[in-house]
C-alpha cells in the first residue's frame, strides 16, 4: 500500500516499483481531463499514482504479460477500471495502432541501459525492464512523438549519464526539452536520476529545477 492508500500488486520475482516511478508521477504535469498514456508501464504504478491528480483517462501500455496482469488486478483492486485501461502491447506497435496525436500527455519510465551493459544473467523480467531489449530510447521518443498531440507534454525518468542522448533523441522527434530536475541520494552526492519534460513541437526554452535530495541526515525526505 502507498502513502495515498492505493493498493499495488507487485512481486520481487517479477517487478517491484521504486522511487523513480514515484518521483516521475509527482514531476509530470498532467491535464485535469483528456487522455494520458503511460509507456513501459510495468505493474501500472504510475497510472495508479496519477489517478490522485487527474480525472483524465489513462492508458497503461506494457509488453510483459505478467506485469500487465498485475497492473489490471491493481486497477480493479482500487476501483479505477473506468479511468485506467491496461494495454498489453509493444509500444513500437501501439504507436501505429493508437493513431497520431491522440493523447494530451505521456509518461514513461523506460529501460535505462543498452543491452550491452549490465548483468545479462539476471531475472528475465528485470532484464527487460532495465535493458533496452524490447525498446530503445529512440523507440520511446518516436512513440511519444506520434502519440502525443502538438503542445502535449512528455515526462520521463532516466539516468543522468544518458542526458545528452536523451536531449538529442527527443529533439530528433520534435520533442523539445522544457524542464530538467536532477535527483541526488543526498547533498554532496552525484545525481543518480534525472527527470525531464519535453513538449511536442515546443520552442527552445529550458528550465533547470532545484535538485531533489532523497535523504537528509540519513532520513528519507521524499
Amino acid at each position: 500500500m502507498t502513502d495515498s492508500g492505493l493498493k499495488i500488486i507487485q512481486s520481487r520475482d517479477v517487478f517491484s516499483f521504486s522511487l523513480d516511478a514515484v518521483l516521475l508521477s509527482r514531476f509530470a504535469k498532467v491535464p485535469k481531463y483528456g487522455r494520458i498514456v503511460d509507456l513501459c508501464s510495468g505493474n501500472g504504478v504510475i497510472p495508479l499514482l496519477l489517478s490522485d491528480r487527474t480525472k483524465a483517462s489513462i492508458d497503461a501500455v506494457e509488453i510483459q504479460p505478467r506485469l500487465a496482469d498485475m497492473a489490471r488486478r491493481s486497477v480493479a483492486l482500487n476501483g479505477l477500471s473506468e479511468q485506467i485501461r491496461v494495454i498489453e502491447q509493444d509500444l513500437r506497435v501501439y504507436k501505429q495502432l493508437a493513431g497520431n496525436g491522440v493523447y494530451d500527455a505521456a509518461t514513461v519510465n523506460p529501460p535505462y541501459m543498452p543491452v550491452t551493459a549490465g548483468d545479462k544473467n539476471e531475472n528475465e523480467h528485470y532484464a527487460i525492464a532495465r535493458h533496452e531489449i524490447h525498446c530503445t530510447l529512440e523507440d520511446v521518443a518516436e512513440a511519444c512523438s506520434r502519440l502525443v498531440r502538438p503542445g502535449g507534454k512528455v515526462s520521463m525518468v532516466h539516468r543522468p549519464s544518458r542526458l545528452l542522448d536523451i536531449a538529442e533523441t527527443l529533439r530528433k522527434w520534435r520533442l523539445e526539452p522544457k524542464r530538467i530536475q536532477f535527483v541526488h541520494p543526498h547533498a554532496g552526492a552525484e545525481a543518480n536520476m534525472i527527470l525531464i519534460e519535453a513538449v511536442r513541437d515546443g520552442k527552445p526554452d529550458i528550465k533547470l529545477l532545484p535538485p531533489i535530495m532523497v535523504y537528509e541526515n540519513g532520513v528519507q525526505i521524499v
